[in-house]
């Protein structure tokens, strides 16, 4: 209703030229409607490229141009006395509807070649390893990535689309605290990848309407560039390795350099918590890998030396199973001796 409200002003002054020039003389009622009839026209064909891509309403205009020049092109070819054969007038007045037709439709399919990001790669190298990077919104807030293109692991073009952005604004302002300071370290992210020299960003306006799903427009967006998406979404990298789409998922990255461990080697943990069966402790290291200690429920608070049994690696991550032996020697023994050891003293002072 408000978007009616704000093109009234337009249709009033359409039905006001279409009165005062009459093209039905006479006919009052008649020219204004027709006056109202035009600007109803131009107003649906605004709200029907309101959410149409600049690059893809400009190729269907140059398209259309072009093949309005060439229509012009062959009626010169014809002699000025042949014009009047009905004939060819027909034929030249269908190659003057066929050629800007198909022109404005060659243009919008092919108006994916005004990107920038196009024509940037057609002055790179082609090779594999020059192919763009497509940022998703789970890879920002996340916040690794920064650290990831500092290090200098990513080469080539980190592309951010457009609809990455507007989805990354909507966390940003969203009434929920938590989300909301999401959204914004996503944006922090975005600047700080930006300022680091060695590395290219580029914003793409690319946008597919007929799709509403962020992730499925980052698969067309991949395969039109081309190039890998860069996400810690488990569910876009299952779907777009299905549709043949290269992913880079950061936690597989982690999860890859985290320090190998295997059965038999003694290692120093801190005991954090409880853990789910009985008498188990949990411990974590410092890249967050979770240590479960069989017999060490009692030494919660308490760094000690485990033994490791297993190694088990899931999907979230890996885990490390270990055992602490209490038979070990003294120094094992020792924390589980020295409360007893104090309440006696305790006992007796009493």
């Amino acid at each position: 209703m408000i978007w009616l409200l704000s093109r009234l002003p337009l249709v009033l002054l359409v039905a006001g030229v279409a009165i005062v020039l009459g093209p039905f003389p006479g006919q009052l009622g008649l020219n204004a409607g027709a006056g109202v009839g035009l600007a109803g026209v131009v107003l649906a064909i605004e709200r029907a490229v309101r959410d149409v891509p600049g690059t893809r309403v400009l190729g269907g205009v140059g398209g259309a141009l072009a093949g309005l020049g060439l229509a012009g092109a062959i009626a010169g070819l014809v002699p000025t006395a042949q014009i009047a054969d009905r004939r060819l007038l027909g034929l030249y007045g269908g190659v003057l509807v066929a050629l800007p037709y198909l022109g404005l439709m060659i243009g919008v399919r092919k108006s994916d070649w005004l990107d920038p990001a196009r024509w940037v790669g057609v002055f790179r190298d082609s090779s594999p390893q020059h192919r763009f990077k497509i940022l998703d919104t789970s890879a920002i807030i996340d916040g690794r990535i920064a650290d990831v293109c500092e290090a200098g692991f990513l080469d080539g073009a980190l592309v951010v689309p457009q609809f990455v952005l507007r989805e990354l604004q909507a966390v940003a302002d969203s009434a929920d605290s938590l989300k909301r300071n999401r959204g914004r370290r996503g944006l922090d992210i975005l600047q700080k990848i930006q300022k680091m020299t060695w590395t290219e960003v580029q914003i793409s306006d690319k946008d597919f309407p007929g799709i509403r799903e962020v992730d499925l427009k980052l698969i067309e967006l991949a395969r039109e560039l081309p190039g890998k998406i860069v996400t810690n979404d488990f569910n876009l990298n299952k779907v777009a390795q299905l549709r043949g789409v290269e992913v880079l998922n950061i936690n597989e990255l982690a999860n890859a350099l985290k320090p190998v461990v295997l059965p038999g080697e003694f290692m120093q943990v801190f005991i954090l918590k409880e853990g789910k069966e009985y008498s188990q402790g949990v411990a974590y290291l410092d890249d967050g890998t979770m240590v479960v200690v069989d017999n060490a429920r009692r030494l919660i608070g308490q760094t000690i030396d485990v033994v490791v049994t297993s190694v088990l690696q899931t999907t979230a991550g890996k885990m490390i199973f270990g055992r602490y032996i209490e038979a070990g020697g003294p120094a094992r023994s020792q924390p589980a001796e020295t409360p007893q050891k104090d309440e006696h003293v305790n006992r007796a002072r009493a």
